[in-house]
């Protein structure tokens, strides 16, 4: 039994590592093709950050979020922008309430889509997160000289196969076993379809680009950068903190602590809201569709909560993870009491 739960957490840590892998992969890729164009981009309005954080938060499940992180590493999104992405996420919760009660469900994303723009923009009005961010917040994407990137020039191709360098071999065999196991579903078999389309396409698309990239663009930027400097870390605390909240959830019972005195309950929500999981929010979502709960602590859950979505950042930035669920709950605190002193 507790073998079965291993192998299933691992599974799961590959499944969030892989996907996290391909999108910073992938991001990588677009700056050096564009020459840091979409960057400076994005980079140069921070409204432009703050809703397109806002839209992949507002994406049901956590793809949306891992995104984000991606984005916030290389430093294309701000750490405000990354706070709008959290809050403005329900995780994978945010599928079943489409599904039991769809127009409550599109007024509480708009709701936390406007509130996590705010928040962002409040975060870096008044925090200095360069400090509380660490490291992470000072790193970006290099521009080398070398960095024309002829994405799919056919001569260099052969060329490049002919003797393929080390990194090339192991990053084309990482992706074909990861590209592999989403095809045959050992890899994300239960998650929806148009899950498992995602992580297919990005994974065949980051396949793509290392068989066709030019041994600088390999070395330098993916091996170098994504694979030696942030995909173990981000795999291992992943793996880790997956494996100790499903012990935790195994032998603790979250739903007895539901208590008929409704600020006992919105703190107990808050409080779940803090766990980096997929799960414990159902609970609040079941209650309120039952019509135990008012729509304020459903709304105050899903401000806090924001599924795996955080998961990766522990991998990047303790501090930083520590931050942002505090504004999460400074968020969804004022907004639940708020709600309740208005019967809402």
């Amino acid at each position: 039994m507790i073998l079965t739960e291993i192998i299933h957490t691992f599974k799961h840590a590959l499944v969030i590592s892989g996907f996290v892998f391909v999108m910073m992969l992938a991001v990588e890729y677009i700056n050096v093709l564009t020459k840091g164009l979409w960057q400076k981009n994005v980079s140069e309005s921070k409204f432009k950050q703050y809703f397109l954080a806002a839209v992949l938060g507002a994406i049901p499940g956590c793809l949306g979020a891992f995104t984000s992180v991606a984005l916030f590493t290389h430093r294309i999104i701000s750490f405000g922008a990354l706070v709008t992405t959290m809050i403005a996420t329900s995780g994978d919760e945010a599928f079943v309430m489409f599904a039991m009660f769809p127009k409550q469900a599109a007024l509480l994303t708009v709701i936390i889509f406007i509130v996590g723009i705010f928040a962002g923009w409040l975060t870096d009005k008044y925090i200095k997160s360069d400090k509380l961010a660490g490291n992470i917040s000072k790193e970006g994407f290099s521009l080398h000289g070398e960095d024309k990137c002829l994405c799919f020039n056919r001569n260099n191709l052969f060329a490049q196969w002919r003797k393929p360098s080390p990194y090339r071999i192991l990053l084309t065999l990482i992706l074909i076993l990861l590209s592999a196991g989403f095809l045959s579903g050992t890899l994300a078999g239960g998650e929806k379809i148009w899950i498992k389309a995602t992580l297919i396409i990005s994974a065949l698309f980051s396949l793509f680009v290392v068989i066709s990239v030019p041994d600088h663009f390999l070395k330098e930027h993916l091996w170098k950068h994504v694979v030696k400097k942030h995909l173990p870390r981000i795999f291992f605390w992943t793996f880790g903190t997956l494996l100790f909240i499903n012990f935790l959830m195994n032998y603790i019972d979250v739903e007895a602590w539901i208590s008929q005195n409704m600020y006992v309950v919105l703190l107990i929500a808050i409080l779940t809201g803090i766990i980096p999981e997929s799960g414990p929010h159902l609970i609040f979502v079941t209650l309120f569709a039952q019509g135990t709960i008012p729509f304020s602590i459903l709304l105050a859950s899903s401000t806090v909560q924001d599924g795996h979505g955080m998961i990766p950042l522990l991998a990047e930035s303790k501090k930083g993870f520590l931050v942002i669920k505090l504004i999460n709950i400074a968020f969804g605190s004022a907004i639940g009491l708020l709600g309740l002193a208005l019967n809402f």
